[in-house]
């Protein structure tokens, strides 16, 4: 959009109060010579020196307001915004404003320091004039108990007595108000001007903390906001027909609130632009009645002067005049005040670093355009909105959008936003797509309002942008897009018309309509695949509507109906969505509302809507079922609806033949589909009808009977036929398979055990395993059915209810210990033959999956891995937990070589490269995404048998070695599985992880060679993957020391364990592994550093090397462990003396010290607690440093291991609480008020510099609590002392 720079006839005419900074000078106003309530209250108070807000002017035109300069305090230079190079709207006003003067001192006093002339002012101190008032008010609005209007009368009433003592009461309020202990004395207020007040003030700023009132934590602080706006308010509206005008009280307190806006110490600025918007607000309330007054008089005074002459009375004509003249001088008054308010605070502040100033100076704005419309709802006060609708910070945005709301919301306000909004429209659209929520949610809510209020405003594309929202997964932002979607497509065409104030029924056309337009935008948008998550955001705004399923179901019936398949699918979707919607009142899979519960009338509305849902359906549901029984992709949404009914109502209905029709159909389905979905589907559906509760339990289990019973029949003769024949031909290999597939979605909900389905499909399963002739497609079912017999058989032995055991329940038992407690809530007399027996199916149906993962076709490979996981995991020793000691005998350990052959299953069909996804559109990509999800399953089910002590821990580096290479796909299961094993145990978990690098760093020896392995790409990823665990031991440095250091040790120990020929002076085949070793060094103690050091000097012994030339990984793991790493730890004296923090304990020993005295080395007593222990088999805890090497050393270092605390009540004698203590406070007690007051200003330098100040503070601190922790302890031998360590092995 072009500029108007001035030619436009837009800006041609404006209040010159408003588009330039004025402030009233008695030459201008026509009336000053009268007395002094007529003349404008800032002339009379500043008179003709210099003023704190303005210069004087001899004319109407008006001079720049001189306020401080802000550039510490403010984006930009300190110049008027109206003089901006980017203003969006007014060029022309840029030659008519001069730049703010230079920021100087008074050089007298400002006389608005002092009365107006003619003002009575009393002089009656009730105490010394040093000694300033008691300040009440602050206490009072703090507590926000009383009434504000009293509390303004009452201080009205002690201003009328003695003026200076009450203003300077209001004054110290506000001042109190910011969290400043300094006052504003009398002498203060007599012989010092603002700026000078201010600066003492700031100075006298020493709170310890950076809190003040409107930020501070607390209930005493929580309403602190609310109650001081409230008195702003309360204070104007008191003094709107006396003091507002007297020109002394505002003036002052106008000029001090400036001042205070431009203060660098945030508190000020805060509470003083909170304080001059609110009272803006207020003085914008006066004028406006001040308006509606004048208007009113001008009526009269037009009415009185048409009258005839024998009628008019010439008193009441002068009266009016009067009154006009005293009402116009009254709104100059105020509009000066509002002028010098808006150009002396607001301009300055709403572009302030502060981003909740920012936001009370837009959220205020908003409030002077809705109210005082005429004189603000301009594009020159437009123009601050629309620039910050660009604001970095989400709540400045926020206000913006809800004040856009507030103007676009009227529609006799709209006609004057028309150049804002051709100007800003590309941006409001844009926040459609803001990265925070809320925003996103106002912005399509705004949109709604430009749509509904401004015809043809947005245009197509516009509103494309925003369709796309009603999928989005935050809930409320997809029913605002629904809501917007609702009134662009739908209401237009399906306008609901009211009659006597309620909705008239729609008429079936209407419905058909709306559906129609429904189905049109989903099926030609393309957006989505799922039309639950469409209906689930226009549920909001379009409920009634889609609870129509008359309508819905009279479409899907129709003989004649032009719909096609992809319609008729959406079509049967939306019907069972909004019937799931309207009977739970869940939003779909992904979307989640927030709310914790129902009210009781959505709870009774819900009731309603699953009767009236359930009485409409349950006969037209056998006639939906007979209709589609051929397509499994309707037929399968229409069984879930029978999740929706109250099915009581079957009973309480006399529905009995609808039910019967029901059963019939869906034996029907059952026989004619083998797919998963649309089994399970039925299979659900009849799991609802059989419950015992039910009068009709009878009639569904007959018919779950008779439908098992004709499965079962031919399940044996088509596995008659198979053990038989040597060949069976395609048509009986897919009977047997979708048999085998019907009987086994049933299993999963069904307690089929009656059928004796277990020895068939062993014996099935056995053939399979013998002779291989078996159909792949038949192997996987029977493998499930075994499986379902298994546990149904645990289920009846631990007289669990049968309804217990589903897919949901099995999924739960493999995810916590409480969910497999649940499992076995019984403890009856088992028999021992029949534990003994399903012990002996268990155990043999193990070694059948064992076998099966060796089986050429992939699918039955993972089959039975994912089922052996579980099984494994059932009948771990977690079965006897809780009390269940009679399942013992079921206990069942894996042996070695079954661990092995899972743990290569994982390397074969996990950890393989995938291939790299496309756009994620065409097919290949979707079956790439589901073979990832696959093998995600797969992993996370040999994870969990590493945590439950089914298999050994050791295997765990089998999954840790891939962490970096695969993290992007497995990432967050192996990051769970690492955290949950350090829970179990830190020190072998550590362990673990050193052995995944040996075993990577091995492999790649014996691929490569020696020579030249640490420039290979492999070995970088290798570094990554030790840097990836080094960052997994966490902040907690003390804790893990111990752990780190035998890391290092072992891993020195492995570099060296292979040593070159004799006379040779090649480096040690395993050397380059210190490279990876250090990245474990940045996690060590500054004297942990020197003993390892020491430690591989004494090593390196005993390897023969060329003089003079050092090996790389040599230099570079001792670089690695060198004190200049840590320069926090080896230069603490850059830091000033006051920003250190005492630590009791003796002094900090000196590097020198420490690496020669070995009698007062570390001992590392900062052992943690042993963690909390599964159920698993636990291990018992080997000592510290309980390594296999270590049993191979000599007695000193033996005694030196046993003589270390172990573990319980014998560690917690050497550990007391005083090791872990550290000082709370960062910033220690010497600051002094200098380092207060620059923590409390804005400048960019002062604040890095306390940052970097605080985090060199931290890493001395650490450093000097461990040195005075290892002082304290000479006790003990040093971990790493060389006279204690055998080192003949090298």
């Amino acid at each position: 959009m072009e500029k108007c720079c001035g030619r436009s006839p837009f800006f041609s005419f404006f209040p010159s109060w408003i588009a330039i900074p004025t402030l009233w000078s008695s030459s201008s106003c026509p009336h000053s010579s009268s007395s002094p309530s007529m003349s404008s209250p800032l002339q009379r108070a500043m008179g003709d020196t210099k003023r704190a807000l303005s210069a004087s002017s001899s004319s109407s035109a008006s001079l720049p307001f001189d306020d401080r300069d802000s550039n510490h305090t403010s984006e930009g230079n300190g110049d008027s915004l109206l003089a901006d190079e980017d203003t969006d709207f007014e060029d022309s006003l840029n030659r008519n404003v001069k730049k703010r003067a230079a920021k100087r001192p008074p050089k007298t006093t400002p006389v608005a320091k002092h009365p107006k002339k003619g003002s009575r002012v009393v002089h009656r101190y009730s105490r010394k004039q040093s000694e300033p008032p008691a300040n009440d008010l602050f206490n009072a609005v703090k507590a926000a108990k009383s009434d504000m209007q009293s509390l303004v009368d009452e201080w009205l009433d002690s201003y009328k007595q003695d003026q200076d003592a009450g203003f300077l009461e209001l004054v110290n309020f506000f001042i109190q108000s910011c969290g400043c202990k300094g006052i504003v004395t009398p002498e203060m207020f007599k012989k010092m001007s603002n700026s000078e007040i201010i600066q003492h003030l700031t100075e006298q700023f020493n709170e310890d903390s950076g809190d003040y009132p409107l930020i501070a934590p607390g209930p005493s602080w929580k309403k602190f906001q609310g109650s001081f706006c409230e008195f702003v308010r309360t204070l104007v509206c008191q003094c709107q027909y006396s003091l507002l005008y007297d020109g002394f009280p505002m003036d002052n307190l106008i000029s001090l609130l400036t001042g205070l806006s431009d203060s660098q110490v945030r508190a000020f600025r805060h509470t003083s632009t909170l304080a001059a918007m609110k009272l803006m607000t207020s003085l914008v309330k006066v004028a406006l009645q001040l308006s509606v007054h004048q208007d009113n008089n001008q009526r009269q005074y037009e009415a009185e002067r048409n009258k005839g002459p024998g009628q008019r009375a010439p008193e009441r004509l002068e009266s009016l005049l009067e009154k006009r003249k005293e009402l116009q001088e009254h709104q100059e008054e105020i509009e000066g005040m509002m002028n010098a308010l808006f150009r002396g605070v607001f301009v300055h502040r709403y572009r302030d670093v502060l981003p909740e100033i920012r936001a009370i100076c837009i959220e205020e704005i908003g409030c002077w355009m809705q109210s005082y419309s005429t004189s603000f709802l301009t594009d020159s006060y437009l123009k601050y909105i629309g620039w910050t609708l660009h604001d970095k910070h989400r709540d400045v945005r926020l206000k913006c959008v809800k004040a856009l709301k507030g103007l676009y919301g009227n529609r006799d306000l709209t006609t004057r936003l028309e150049l804002f909004t051709s100007r800003f429209k590309d941006r409001m659209v844009s926040m459609v797509m803001d990265r925070e929520y809320d925003v996103a949610v106002e912005a399509v809510r705004l949109l709604i309002l430009i749509l509904k209020n401004m015809e043809g405003v947005l245009t197509d594309a516009d509103c494309e942008s925003v369709y796309p929202v009603v999928y989005a997964s935050h809930r409320g932002l997809a029913s605002a897009a629904g809501e917007f979607l609702y009134w662009k497509l739908f209401y237009p065409e399906c306008e609901i018309r009211m009659m006597g104030g309620r909705e008239q029924r729609q008429s079936p056309g209407t419905q058909r309509t709306f559906f129609q337009l429904l189905l049109s935008f989903f099926v030609e948008s393309e957006l989505h695949d799922h039309a639950a998550y469409l209906v689930d955001s226009l549920w909001d705004c379009a409920g009634a509507r889609l609870k129509d399923w008359e309508g819905l179901t009279s479409l899907l019936l129709e003989k004649d109906q032009n719909l096609g398949d992809v319609q008729e699918s959406t079509l049967i979707e939306i019907l069972v969505s909004s019937a799931r919607q309207a009977s739970e009142g869940h939003p779909p899979v992904g979307r989640v509302t927030g709310r914790k519960g129902l009210t009781s009338k959505e709870r009774k509305t819900q009731a309603d809507d699953r009767v009236k849902l359930t009485e409409h359906l349950i006969p037209l549901l056998p006639q939906l079922l007979a209709k589609f029984s051929a397509d499994a992709e309707k037929v399968t949404p229409l069984l879930q609806l029978l999740s929706c009914f109250d099915l009581h109502i079957y009973c309480t209905g006399r529905l009995e033949k609808h039910l019967e029709l029901f059963l019939q159909q869906l034996q029907e389905v059952v026989v004619k589909h083998a797919e998963p979905a649309v089994l399970e589907a039925g299979a659900h559906a009849l799991y609802l009808l059989c419950n015992p509760e039910f009068t009709f339990f009878s009639r569904a289990d007959f018919a779950r009977s008779q439908l098992v019973d004709l499965l079962t029949d031919r399940f044996q003769q088509e596995l008659e036929e198979l053990l038989q024949s040597s060949f069976l031909d395609e048509d009986e290999v897919y009977n047997l398979a979708a048999t085998l597939k019907r009987l086994s979605a049933f299993y999963n909900a069904h307690d089929l055990t009656r059928w004796e389905l277990y020895e068939p499909c062993c014996q099935l399963l056995q053939k399979a395993v013998d002779t291989g002739e078996v159909p792949h497609q038949v192997i996987l079912p029977a493998l499930t059915l075994v499986y379902f017999s298994i546990l149904w058989t645990l289920t009846h032995i631990s007289k669990s209810d049968a309804s217990q055991v589903s897919v949901g329940l099995l999924d739960g038992i493999m995810g916590t210990e409480e969910s497999v407690s649940s499992f076995f809530p019984f403890k009856p007399l088992c028999p021992q033959k029949q534990l003994s027996s399903l012990r002996d199916r268990m155990v043999a149906f193990c070694e059948l999956c064992q076998s099966c993962l060796s089986d050429v076709d992939t699918e039955i490979q993972e089959q039975a891995f994912v089922l052996l996981s579980d099984l494994l995991l059932i009948f771990s020793p977690q079965m006897i937990v809780g009390g269940r000691d009679f399942l013992r005998p079921l206990v069942f350990f894996p042996e070695a070589t079954l661990q092995s052959e899972l743990a290569s299953f994982l390397m074969d069909h996990v950890f393989i490269q995938p291939g790299d996804l496309g756009s994620g559109d065409s097919q290949e990509d979707h079956l790439q995404i589901e073979r990832l999800h696959q093998r995600r399953r797969l992993l996370a089910g040999f994870c969990k048998l590493l945590l439950y002590g089914v298999l050994e821990m050791d295997a765990a580096s089998d999954v840790f070695k891939h962490y970096n290479k695969f993290y992007n796909d497995y990432g967050d299961i192996i990051k769970e599985t690492l955290t949950r094993a350090r829970q179990i145990d830190r020190s072998h978990c550590s362990r673990i992880l050193l052995l995944s690098l040996k075993q990577l760093y091995t492999e790649l020896l014996q691929e490569h060679g020696p020579q030249g392995l640490n420039e290979l790409p492999a070995f970088i990823e290798m570094r990554d993957l030790a840097r990836r665990f080094a960052l997994s031991f966490g902040p907690q440095q003390l804790q893990n020391r111990d752990l780190v250091v035998m890391l290092h040790k072992e891993g020195i120990k492995f570099s060296l364990s292979e040593l070159p020929p004799a006379g040779s002076s090649n480096q040690p085949p395993n050397l380059a592994f210190l490279e990876l070793l250090s990245e474990f060094s940045p996690r060590l103690f500054h004297q942990d550093k020197q003993l390892l050091l020491s430690y591989l000097e004494k090593c390196l012994q005993h390897v023969s090397q060329a003089p003079g030339r050092p090996w790389g990984p040599v230099t570079t793991y001792c670089h690695s462990l060198s004190p200049v790493e840590n320069t926090a730890e080896t230069s603490p004296q850059v830091l000033p003396s006051s920003k250190r923090r005492r630590v009791e304990g003796p002094a900090k020993p000196n590097r020198e010290d420490v690496s020669s005295s070995q009698e007062e080395s570390l001992q590392l007593n900062s052992i943690p607690p042993t963690p909390t222990l599964t159920s698993t088999a636990v291990k018992s805890r080997q000592p510290l440093w309980g390594l296999k090497e270590m049993e191979e050393e000599d007695g000193s270092e033996l005694d030196f291991a046993q003589g270390q605390p172990v573990a319980g009540t014998e560690r917690s004698r050497f550990l007391g609480p005083q090791y872990f203590q550290t000082p709370h406070n960062p910033s220690g007690p010497g600051l002094g008020n200098q380092l207060m007051r620059l923590s409390l200003m804005e400048e960019d330098e002062e604040e890095e510099l306390e940052i970097q100040d605080e985090s060199n503070e931290e890493r001395q601190d650490t450093d000097m609590q461990a040195s005075s922790y290892c002082s304290t302890s000479e006790r003990g031998l040093d971990l790493l002392d060389s006279t204690e360590l055998d080192i003949e092995d090298f």
